[in-house]
């Protein structure tokens, strides 16, 4: 099982200014190429503080001028709030600038205060998505592509320059729901998900319904399944406790803008009250010590998730952070290493 450090920006307090937030998350970048982590992720969200990273490409290009092999993944880029004749180009262009490096993650968007206020009624950005994905894929195979669609009509055109790779960098889909789990994977691309409700009998479902799409697509085997949870190693039963009720008023403000009402004031969010007991919330996340942290791991291996990828940016000091980043590196990822696989390299 692979791990990943997401690199999500939590940006409660404007004076600590947005300079210093992307700085911290560039450090933690580093630090897990450093360390031997499979990859980064960057999410993407506007016009609030929640999440907050407007320019995923840009951010990914960033890490790649400072990091040496670390994968750098986009969970995700939303399709629908862009034009696909410019966003094709720029996904060639920045899959040169990291060498490869680039996992295009893509979705629909999931946010309605974000969605609606960027112009896209969530109702169509479904339908939307498909037409988008479609055209940039036909972008990045094709030249000389022509469409006559419902949001896309236009003459023959070709995207420069050309990818690197036929199709361009390799693509990974959102999914949350088992049967588009199973489409997604049925048709070859990496799957992200989460099982929200914190439901393992969920979590069971969504992994068969990525085997059954996997199995029938047959081939190399290459397409992965990949795990969102919010994350943190602790030291002591105090921090842990800590932190968990740091991530339940995260998740607080994150359900605001995800499903909810959406209250934000000059782009922060509100965080509002959870109906979800704290206790209740603690069982499925990733905040613990060494072995708590190993077992819950290993229920994940053995289901058949073939990547983790933690959310530790959610409230916590910076330099805490990073030394929860690194005392997992240390402690728990050697537990899921090949025998082929480096050792972790302390910093």
């Amino acid at each position: 099982m692979k791990f990943s450090i997401q690199l999500s920006a939590d940006y409660p307090d404007k004076s600590y200014g947005g300079d210093r937030v992307y700085q911290d998350m560039l450090a933690q970048a580093v630090l897990a190429d450093r360390l031997g982590f499979d990859s980064v992720t960057i999410t993407e969200h506007h016009l609030m503080n929640c999440l907050m990273m407007p320019a995923p490409l840009q951010f990914a290009v960033k890490i790649a001028a400072h990091t040496e092999q670390i994968r750098i993944i986009t969970a995700i880029t939303i399709l629908p709030i862009r034009d696909m004749r410019v966003f094709a180009g720029e996904v060639v262009v920045a899959d040169i600038f990291t060498e490869g490096r680039l996992l295009l993650g893509v979705g629909r968007g999931n946010f309605p205060y974000e969605m609606e206020n960027l112009g896209i009624p969530m109702h169509e950005t479904r339908e939307r998505f498909d037409e988008s994905l479609a055209v940039l894929r036909a972008l990045l195979n094709e030249e000389e592509v022509s469409w006559d669609g419902k949001y896309y009509k236009f003459g023959p055109i070709t995207v420069m320059p050309r990818p690197m790779n036929p199709g361009g960098p390799q693509m990974m889909m959102a999914a949350v729901n088992p049967d588009a789990i199973y489409h997604c994977a049925r048709q070859g691309y990496h799957v992200q998900t989460t099982p929200q409700p914190g439901n393992e009998a969920f979590l069971r479902d969504q992994v068969a319904a990525f085997n059954r799409g996997k199995d029938e697509l047959g081939g190399s085997g290459e397409t992965s399944l990949t795990l969102l949870r919010v994350g943190f190693m602790c030291h002591s039963e105090m921090e842990k406790r800590e932190r968990i009720q740091m991530a339940h008023s995260f998740l607080g403000r994150f359900e605001n803008v995800y499903g909810g009402p959406g209250f934000v004031d000059n782009g922060i969010v509100r965080a509002l009250p959870r109906r979800q007991p704290i206790d209740q919330l603690a069982k499925s996340l990733l905040i613990g010590m060494k072995q708590e942290m190993i077992d819950k791991l290993a229920a994940y291996d053995e289901m058949g998730v073939d990547r983790i990828i933690m959310n530790v940016n959610f409230g916590c000091d910076p330099h805490e952070t990073m030394d929860s980043i690194q005392y997992f590196a240390e402690e728990v990822m050697p537990h899921f290493a090949k025998d082929d696989e480096c050792g972790i390299v302390a910093a």
